[in-house]
């Protein structure tokens, strides 16, 4: 089993793959969320958070406020694609929940110290400034978690709020290069295997049949959040994205990549948050993270539903 701390600004994906690893007790233990700005403002993926585990049925899991902006540039946020509230499409009830005290930075840090070492794992499906403010205050911290691993970045499916950059590294590059070069062992799910990941009607549906109000809310959070990428990419369905992530925590043989140097751009105002990955090793850079390139959509999507069906 897996520790797990989920640092994320839930979003119709962060959601699923939160739900996905609540329903998942036998391989993830869950052991809280730390909310960070970046597709809503930090008010709301707080709210969300909270929403999710009481929709889960999982009061337990604390929740914590983290940073409510990027280290350098002014917040970019994705209410074209997820809504006002970031959790468009179910109608959620507000939650009884309230965050805990304490920044989320701090959470993360006193639990991989609490903990022994190489048992907590950081899932990061936002951009990465909460893990890197817990890594400048705490540089210890990065041999004793078991792993990093993020969605993040891309190389071959160049960028999807810029022409060059991927969404959660582009808010905040100066964080997702404190990570990167932070000797912490990562893994990085790029747009190069999220974009292999469609929501077809079909696969939105098998959510919709499970029967249970979790299986509801997804399908009616990929029915609101996939109009924007349909128009976009003009695909069968919409790209599933932060989910890989707790597939991978789960099921990795589902995934394959290789270990690769990847750096983050933050001085070029064409270029910012592009990550420029070695995946051909055509220089001497040491790799530091093991990065994704492909994976099994409907072993996936079958994962999802299953875990999915499991909750409440």
């Amino acid at each position: 089993m897996r520790k797990v701390i989920f640092d994320t600004d839930p979003g119709q994906d962060d959601a699923v793959a939160i739900l996905a690893a609540l329903g998942s007790p036998g391989e993830i233990e869950v052991l809280g969320i730390a909310a960070v700005a970046g597709n809503i403002p930090l008010h709301h993926t707080v709210n969300n958070a909270l929403r999710l585990v009481e929709l889960a049925g999982r009061p337990d899991i604390p929740v914590y406020a983290g940073a409510d902006r990027p280290f350098a540039h002014r917040l970019v946020t994705a209410e074209h694609v997820h809504g006002a509230t970031g959790l468009d499409g179910p109608d959620l009830p507000q939650p009884v929940m309230k965050p805990r005290e304490g920044h989320a930075a701090d959470f993360i840090i006193d639990t991989v110290r609490r903990l022994p070492e190489k048992t907590v794992t950081i899932a990061a499906l936002g951009p990465l400034t909460n893990v890197a403010l817990a890594l400048l205050k705490a540089p210890d911290i990065a041999e004793r978690l078991a792993g990093i691993v993020l969605m993040g970045g891309a190389y071959f499916e160049v960028g999807n709020i810029t022409p060059t950059a991927e969404f959660n590294i582009y808010v905040d590059p100066d964080a997702a290069k404190i990570v990167f070069r932070s000797g912490a062992d990562i893994t990085v799910l790029p747009l190069d295997v999220t974009h292999q990941m469609h929501s077809t009607p079909p696969r939105i549906e098998a959510f919709r049949r499970i029967g249970n109000k979790a299986g509801a809310a997804v399908a009616a959070m990929l029915t609101f959040s996939e109009t924007y990428d349909l128009q976009k990419f003009g695909w069968d369905g919409a790209p599933l994205h932060d989910p890989c992530v707790t597939a991978f925590l789960i099921r990795p043989e589902l995934f394959e990549g290789r270990r690769v140097n990847v750096e983050v751009e933050t001085g070029s105002a064409l270029t910012r948050g592009m990550t420029v990955v070695d995946f051909w090793r055509v220089t001497d850079r040491e790799p530091n993270a093991f990065y994704v390139r492909s994976g099994d959509a409907d072993g996936f999507f079958a994962l999802l539903a299953e875990r999915v069906a499991r909750l409440p």
